[in-house]
């Protein structure tokens, strides 16, 4: 197994690069960033149209929410692997693909994550804002967003740890991520899958272990914050 990190570990960190498309971790890691990061605008929209009153709003998000919730990846993968070339009436790389697929599938879950953190503020912060004259939407923009995605941020991030490993399916669709990288290093190999893909496994472990630590760290950090907003 060190034989094989120690002659392709350039091909898992970044692919063909400079050679061709950028992939290997690099690009797993840049998915899931891109992918989330972009979801998270699309899944304050439905938060917010989870908590809200109208049914214009509320019915059509939680329908999003459920569906998406209830259906695998894989699906949206194939779906926008099929139906964004025709949208844009152009091909499409797999990585643009991927993102796509990962933005709508991440959003349904970000927005849970958002309504919880909005639901858990106390009631009486809403009515403040409107007691001082700020609309709906500016208290929700001034006052509750902002706690609330400060208080979410670690569930965010270990959201982020799950995109890390679902971006693995892009395989099927030939992105050039981690688990591309490896399946090339076996089909050079050919003798060694177990070593080749135990080696796959042991860098996603270790990668997430190290993001996990982050989150903790985030997460005390957020705690230590609380303690002097309460003590001051």
């Amino acid at each position: 197994m060190l034989d094989i990190l120690s002659n392709n570990w350039l091909l898992l960190l970044v692919g063909q690069y400079p050679n061709g498309d950028m992939g290997g971790l690099v690009a797993t890691v840049g998915l899931a960033l891109s992918s989330l990061l972009l979801a998270c605008p699309f899944g304050i929209l439905l938060a917010l149209g989870r908590i809200s009153s109208h049914k214009v709003f509320y019915y059509p998000a939680t329908v999003i929410v459920y569906i998406v919730r209830g259906l695998p990846l894989i699906m949206f993968i194939f779906w926008a692997y099929f139906f964004v070339p025709i949208v844009i009436n152009r091909p499409v790389a797999g990585g643009t693909t991927m993102v796509v697929a990962l933005v709508f599938y991440e959003s349904a879950y970000i927005s849970e994550i958002i309504r919880s953190g909005i639901q858990a503020l106390p009631a009486g912060q809403l009515e403040a804002g409107r007691s001082l004259g700020l609309s709906y939407i500016q208290t929700m923009r001034k006052v509750i967003l902002p706690q609330a995605l400060f208080n979410t941020i670690p569930s965010i991030l270990s959201q982020f740890i799950s995109t890390v490993k679902e971006t693995s399916l892009g395989f099927v669709i030939s992105v050039h991520e981690l688990t591309f990288a490896a399946a090339q290093i076996n089909n050079m190999l050919l003798t060694k899958p177990f070593e080749v893909f135990g080696l796959l496994a042991l860098t996603y472990f270790t990668l997430n272990l190290i993001l996990t630590g982050l989150v903790k760290l985030v997460e005390t950090r957020i705690a230590n914050s609380r303690i002097l907003a309460a003590q001051g």
